[in-house]
């Protein structure tokens, strides 16, 4: 389980194909402190760590998962947001977020608000992904409160810290980024459902 707080940001440093899958080699501060089999969301999405040093560690990602992020977008050199899991006595700092991502979200605006930045994505209503006013979402691995929110499109204002601390800062219009819904949203959308409320 991960809150949406970024630690690090790490750098692909080397990418290689097996069959169907894809491994990533990340430079990162964070790198000499995983272990193997350790859970690391990248940028939104949970990958195990599978081997590591003090420079550097490396990740797979499966097909599905290469298809339904824009993990498959990674190039030679593409920032990515980290965070490992929540420890048992950790604060929640972010909200409750289980590093699978739900589906990918269009930037159709990037503003410059003179001290703060404001991002719009649009995203496929298709899927039954709910999100609400003043609710959280996770976008490329960082919880953010969204605002001015339709049936296919949210906006987030971003502050400096998380600018300059995050890959947003290369997010432009028409980037892809990963969308995580709220869990809680999620299953009470699910249990309304069942019960034909919705």
């Amino acid at each position: 389980m991960f809150t949406g707080i970024i630690e690090a940001m790490g750098v692909v440093s080397a990418i290689s194909k097996e069959g169907t899958n894809t491994t990533f080699t990340v430079k990162s501060p964070i790198s000499k402190e995983l272990k193997i089999d350790q859970s690391v969301s990248h940028n939104g999405v949970c990958l195990t760590v599978v081997a590591q040093n003090d420079a550097s560690h490396t990740v797979t990602a499966i097909d599905e998962t290469l298809q339904k992020t824009n993990l498959g977008a990674l190039t030679l050199g593409s920032a990515v947001n980290l965070e490992r899991c929540m420890p048992a006595n950790g604060r929640f700092d972010g909200h409750i977020v289980q590093g699978h991502v739900d589906q990918t979200a269009t930037c159709i605006k990037r503003e410059d608000k003179n001290g703060s930045w404001l991002y719009r994505f649009a995203f496929n209503p298709q899927t039954g992904n709910v999100i609400v006013e003043k609710g959280s979402v996770c976008v490329n691995g960082i919880s953010l409160t969204c605002f001015d929110v339709t049936d296919d499109a949210f906006s987030v204002a971003i502050i400096p810290y998380t600018f300059e601390h995050t890959n947003l800062k290369e997010v432009e219009v028409n980037s892809t980024v990963n969308l995580e819904f709220d869990i809680l949203g999620k299953y009470m959308q699910r249990l309304l459902k069942k019960q034909h409320i919705m």
